[in-house]
């Protein structure tokens, strides 16, 4: 069995609820699947020592779960008084409202249909709540709302699905284009570079101790990807789904579905650019 250490990004061995960073608690919910690994990670973020706390996606729309973050928060002594979305997938956002209602807390969002409250999410913009500071960071490509959070006293960065735990995320095409996602990697990419960000606290999958290792990975798998899809075309395999077969043969066919929608991504990407 190859160790998690050397895996890239070298991920933590295992997925739990519990604290991550001095500032970040993990609540795992109960929604493993091929998709969502072994289920959505809800971040509670708080400052040592303040009773305040920011709650980034409370995920699927499953009470036990959305009473579980509150009780958690609750047990650590914070209140949670803002609750943040990465990205409007079902999985990360869907208890939004049904949380807002357990805490009475406002839900920021880049999209408007998903905020409950006035104010959005603008990139580079900082939230504060109870002494923790968070950056805005936009990270478009997997979705066109896709966001991640800076956390410089942590020298972290919440990344939803845009960087995983374990393994890689799909472009979710057509809302979703590759070339937003790979500027997208490559501005986590200078986190890692000029802000010195270490960890990755992931919307699925284990923590990542080495961030800029997982992008340069991510990146380097993006680049591959692209190579064989066009070398694919080139071939004669013009549909999607054809691509699919060929590319991706030997990755488990409960996967295809989201493949194909990289692939969509990737063909237009590569029409876009004269490639094909």
């Amino acid at each position: 069995m190859t160790e998690a250490a050397a895996l890239p990004g070298r991920p933590r061995e295992a997925v739990v609820s519990g604290p991550a960073t001095a500032r970040a608690v993990n609540v795992l919910a109960p929604n493993p699947s091929a998709m969502t690994l072994d289920g959505t990670n809800t971040w509670i973020l708080s400052e040592p020592g303040s009773e305040l706390a920011a709650v980034v996606d409370p995920g699927p729309l499953h009470e036990g779960h959305l009473r579980d973050v509150l009780a958690t928060a609750e047990r650590l002594g914070k209140r949670v008084v803002l609750t943040l979305l990465t990205h409007g997938h079902a999985d990360h956002a869907e208890g939004a409202g049904r949380f807002a209602e357990l805490t009475g807390a406002p839900v920021r969002a880049l999209d408007p249909a998903l905020r409950l409250g006035d104010e959005g999410l603008g990139p580079g913009r900082t939230v504060r709540v109870g002494g923790l500071e968070l950056v805005v960071v936009p990270t478009p490509g997997h979705t066109s709302d896709s966001l991640s959070f800076h956390l410089p006293a942590d020298r972290a960065v919440l990344t939803g699905d845009t960087v995983l735990g374990r393994g890689t995320t799909m472009v979710a095409h057509p809302d979703g284009r590759l070339g937003d996602y790979l500027d997208s990697l490559r501005r986590l990419r200078s986190l890692t570079v000029d802000d010195g960000v270490r960890t990755v606290l992931p919307g699925h999958g284990p923590v990542l101790e080495d961030a800029q290792g997982a992008i340069e990975f991510y990146l380097a798998h993006r680049a591959t990807r692209l190579a064989q899809v066009e070398t694919a075309v080139e071939d004669g395999h013009r549909t999607a789904s054809e691509v699919v077969a060929h590319v991706y043969a030997g990755v488990d066919r409960a996967l295809w579905p989201a493949a194909e929608l990289s692939v969509r991504a990737q063909l237009e990407y590569l029409d876009e650019h004269g490639l094909i």
